[in-house]
């Protein structure tokens, strides 16, 4: 998982190529504070993705060209294509996620 907020400029250039997954999180968000212990194991377990954390806050207008208001949230995007999302704004569990991740390359 990336570390630092990367810049919707970066984050749009980032994705125009390869197979990306978007976590969008924030630091204030409980929910997304009770899925991101078991990122590292989903992050790993699905390693065809490039990763990219999202700051909600920090990357406001790709969260909202996206159409993500609410977090945690996921978005597959591949060669600049949306390929599938997990997007609302409920809590996530470790299956959840993995059993939407499933769904993308089926």
């Amino acid at each position: 998982m990336a570390t630092a907020t990367l810049s919707d400029a970066e984050i749009r250039d980032r994705i125009k190529t390869g197979k990306h997954m978007l976590f969008f999180t924030a630091d204030w968000c409980p929910d997304c504070a009770f899925i991101k212990p078991v990122m590292p194991q989903i992050e790993a377990k699905y390693d065809q993705y490039d990763w990219i954390t999202v700051d909600r806050d920090a990357n406001i207008e790709i969260a909202q060209d996206m159409g993500v208001m609410g977090i945690p949230s996921f978005v597959g995007i591949e060669d600049g294509q949306e390929i599938g999302r997990y997007v609302d704004k409920f809590r996530k569990t470790q299956k959840q996620v993995e059993d939407f991740l499933d769904t993308l390359d089926k």
